[in-house]
């Protein structure tokens, strides 16, 4: 049986100072090169999720964006992407009309940028955009009309939660949507993806690509729950959130203490 690992970054993989330590490092390095298909999926792009994992080798896929994008970890190329249609215009007039100035994310001329108003910046926003200083991918706009650019793929409100709620209520069904506040920062973030987008899709693309007929998956948060749904096993951290605890095959211990290293070098035979 030929299975496919997946893990969750933040939370889950990353310890709680947004690090993996030197022993999940070495774990993960030996596993894979043993012959073990694993791969991650997460909230964050292509550029910062391969900067908190730098220590770990991984020649597959990667799922990034919440799965908005698959992306080869050898040469960075898009290997498959989902992006919104003209109705994503809709979706950024109403976050506008009610004061609400999302980051978003597009590729403009062929190249990914995340594009926003400065001076339409909230607390939240500001400390986010502060940790990406430097980031080639930054596009600060002179007008609203500069956030349509683009072929969008992810939009991110980081405000106030009673002004987030109602849109988030507005586009759940219609949309893929996240609600949740920051595990750092502790903000308050409404992400919208296409409805296509999600890690369970890409996931699921991924796993026929590779020709894997078993999923045993990792994870902490809410946007991991349809993942959890579709896996043959899922493990939810300790310091999960009750909803994926819930749905877990087991819980193991705690993101600061290497969970998912150490139930991989437990578990993980080699011929599975």
């Amino acid at each position: 049986m030929k299975t496919l690992y997946v893990s969750d970054l933040d939370g889950t993989l990353l310890r709680s100072d947004e690090t993996i330590s030197q022993y999940t490092g070495e774990v993960m390095n030996r596993l894979t090169e043993q012959g073990m298909l694993f791969s991650y999926a997460t909230a964050r792009s292509y550029v910062t999720s391969k900067k908190v994992t730098k220590s770990i080798d991984a020649k597959i896929p990667l799922i990034v964006y919440n799965g908005a994008l698959v992306i080869d970890n050898v040469t960075g190329q898009v290997l498959l992407s989902n992006f919104f249609g003209p109705e994503v215009k809709e979706v950024l007039d109403e976050l506008i009309k009610n004061d609400i100035y999302p980051i978003v994310y597009a590729y403009i001329d062929g190249i990914e940028k995340f594009s926003y108003l400065e001076d339409q910046c909230t607390r939240g926003m500001t400390a986010f955009l502060n940790t990406r200083k430097g980031d080639e991918r930054t596009n600060v706009v002179a007008d609203e009309k500069q956030l349509y650019q683009g072929d969008i793929f992810y939009v991110t409100c980081i405000d106030e939660e009673e002004k987030l709620k109602p849109l988030y209520e507005k586009y759940k069904d219609k949309y893929h949507c996240v609600f949740e506040r920051d595990i750092y920062t502790k903000e308050q973030w409404f992400e919208i993806m296409p409805a296509n987008a999600s890690k369970a899709n890409a996931i699921r693309q991924l796993k026929e690509y590779l020709g894997c007929n078993k999923l045993v998956v990792f994870g902490d948060g809410k946007n991991d729950i349809d993942m959890f749904e579709m896996a043959d096993e899922c493990y939810a951290v300790e310091n999960a959130v009750d909803e994926l605890k819930a749905l877990a095959t087991k819980v193991i211990a705690g993101n600061n203490e290497d969970a998912v290293a150490k139930w991989l070098e437990k578990n993980y035979g080699g011929s599975k």
